[in-house]
């Protein structure tokens, strides 16, 4: 059996198929019943016929005629974690989706696939994309009583951050929902790396989606059990290396076999599963890390506080007997003694218990005409860093203003036509991709229309046939 320690977890591509095999197995003798899913009246609300949420775990809604949508409650109180996975909408089910996320008091929808994958329509644009991207602004659904309004954008190397304001129109109260999409992540494949993945993570994290005073978050790929099913892997087991200090102390497989007793058929592929074992391991080791250096800035602390503590015991002691035995020599004065505390600290800080941490590399200058690139989210600065940053302040600022060769006016005018270069790129990108999605929708009505001219032709004919019997039959018993 292959280990599931995340230290130990780096698996070949053979290792990972048999380990998926091993989980398919195991989780298949789960006797849980999903009749629900398989009512007539729920049929076309499925976006895959084999991929339906459990009885005891499905999300019910609470409001309107149908309580039916194709998602499930994810719970891992180990981790004090809870997900929502549920299918890419349909057109039909656009409104459920989104009473399903004000009735969770959802902070976040996590999207980990594309519109249109393989030239195949893999989800419904469920959101508006607002009116500076060549959308509309608002989203009415009246079907539930809501209304979903685009407030704004930013975009990062691989994924999308937006703010959409989700509106009740019974009570006219409104929240905002915090919209993650992930754009670079293949249908059936994985991320282009686990350090881009684990960014993507940490952007979730810090925006307090995942946190235990809101709902849970609503992860959604297309059928919400693939990529899915990996992020919640990873994201859960890191928490609890986190909690535990020890990689050692986490079973993936064990863990991944909890998740499907509320889902079905979390993690499909072997790649999927391989590489949610390295983003494990890639994220251990940064948490380990900050871990270790917290612990050991906290230690050097505790050690410079005790030396000042033992000195002033001294000289307390120095003191009082120097007052029994009254001794011609006077006691040190107040600055003599701050000076020789200060020596003790500094020789301290200098030589054992100094923490080195390496310069920051020097940020590269751009030149007047490349474009203004998009920056992840800021980590934390640590005192170190931006100390060596404010020092080499002054000689970036010179070397920025040698550099620059060119008036204000025509940089200005530059960035203005790159800007408007990507306005009519973007807004070209979205109407082929309209486009598509009408060709496509028109084969599908093209399809359906035939399939029923079929059906009616098929019909008439049986219905001449029963005809004609009918007549030979008469005219036999006439004659």
């Amino acid at each position: 059996m292959a280990s599931s320690s995340a230290s130990r977890s780096y698996m070949s591509v053979g290792k990972s198929v048999s380990l998926l095999k091993q989980i398919r197995y195991q989780s298949s003798i789960y006797d849980y019943s999903y009749k629900d899913a398989k009512k007539i009246e729920n049929k076309n609300l499925n976006r895959y016929r084999d991929v339906n949420p459990y009885d005891h775990s499905r999300v019910r809604l609470e409001r309107g005629d149908k309580d039916y949508i194709n998602a499930s409650l994810v719970a891992l109180p180990a981790a004090k974690r809870a997900y929502i996975l549920t299918q890419g909408p349909l057109p039909v089910t656009a409104g459920h989706f989104w009473l399903m996320v004000w009735e969770q008091k959802s902070k976040a929808v996590l999207m980990l696939n594309r519109i249109i994958e393989k030239n195949t329509v893999k989800c419904h644009q469920y959101w508006p994309l607002g009116s500076c991207n060549g959308g509309d602004d608002d989203m009415i659904l009246n079907d539930v009583s809501l209304k979903v309004t685009f407030l704004k954008k930013k975009d990062f190397s691989h994924y999308t951050y937006g703010e959409l304001k989700l509106t009740d129109l019974q009570s006219g109260q409104s929240r905002i929902v915090l919209h993650f999409h992930y754009t670079t992540w293949p249908d059936f494949g994985v991320p282009e790396s686990p350090a881009a993945f684990l960014n993507f993570l940490m952007a979730v994290r810090e925006s307090g989606a995942l946190n235990t005073d809101v709902g849970p978050p609503i992860v959604h790929c297309s059928a919400g059990i693939g990529r899915s099913g990996t992020f919640c892997l990873v994201d859960s087991c890191l928490v609890l290396i986190e909690e535990s200090g020890d990689s050692n102390s986490v079973n993936i497989q064990e863990i991944l076999l909890e998740m499907r007793r509320y889902r079905m058929g979390l993690i499909q592929t072997p790649d999927q599963l391989r590489f949610s074992y390295l983003a494990i391991i890639e994220g251990a080791k940064k948490i380990l890390n900050r871990e270790n250096n917290k612990k050991q800035i906290a230690n050097s602390l505790n050690s410079n506080e005790n030396i000042d503590n033992k000195k002033d015991e001294d000289n307390l002691v120095n003191k009082d007997e120097n007052d029994d035995t009254q001794e011609s020599h006077q006691p040190m004065s107040e600055g003599d003694n701050e000076e020789i505390e200060s020596d003790i600290s500094e020789g301290i800080n200098d030589k054992e218990y100094e923490i080195v941490e390496p310069p920051p590399l020097p940020p590269r200058l751009k030149s007047d005409l490349s474009p203004v690139s998009v920056k992840s989210p800021p980590e934390t600065e640590n005192p170190t860093t931006k100390a060596i940053e404010n020092s080499a302040g002054s000689h970036l600022n010179a070397t920025v203003e040698t550099k620059s060769l060119k008036p204000q006016s025509t940089i200005s005018t530059e960035e203005s036509e790159y800007s408007q270069l990507r306005k009519r790129n973007r807004e070209e990108r979205i109407k082929k991709t309209n486009q598509l999605i009408q060709k496509i929708r028109r084969k599908q009505q093209e399809a359906e229309a035939w399939s029923r001219r079929k059906s009616l032709i098929k019909y008439s004919i049986g219905g001449l046939i029963l005809l004609l019997g009918t007549g030979v039959l008469v005219y036999y018993i006439k004659s």
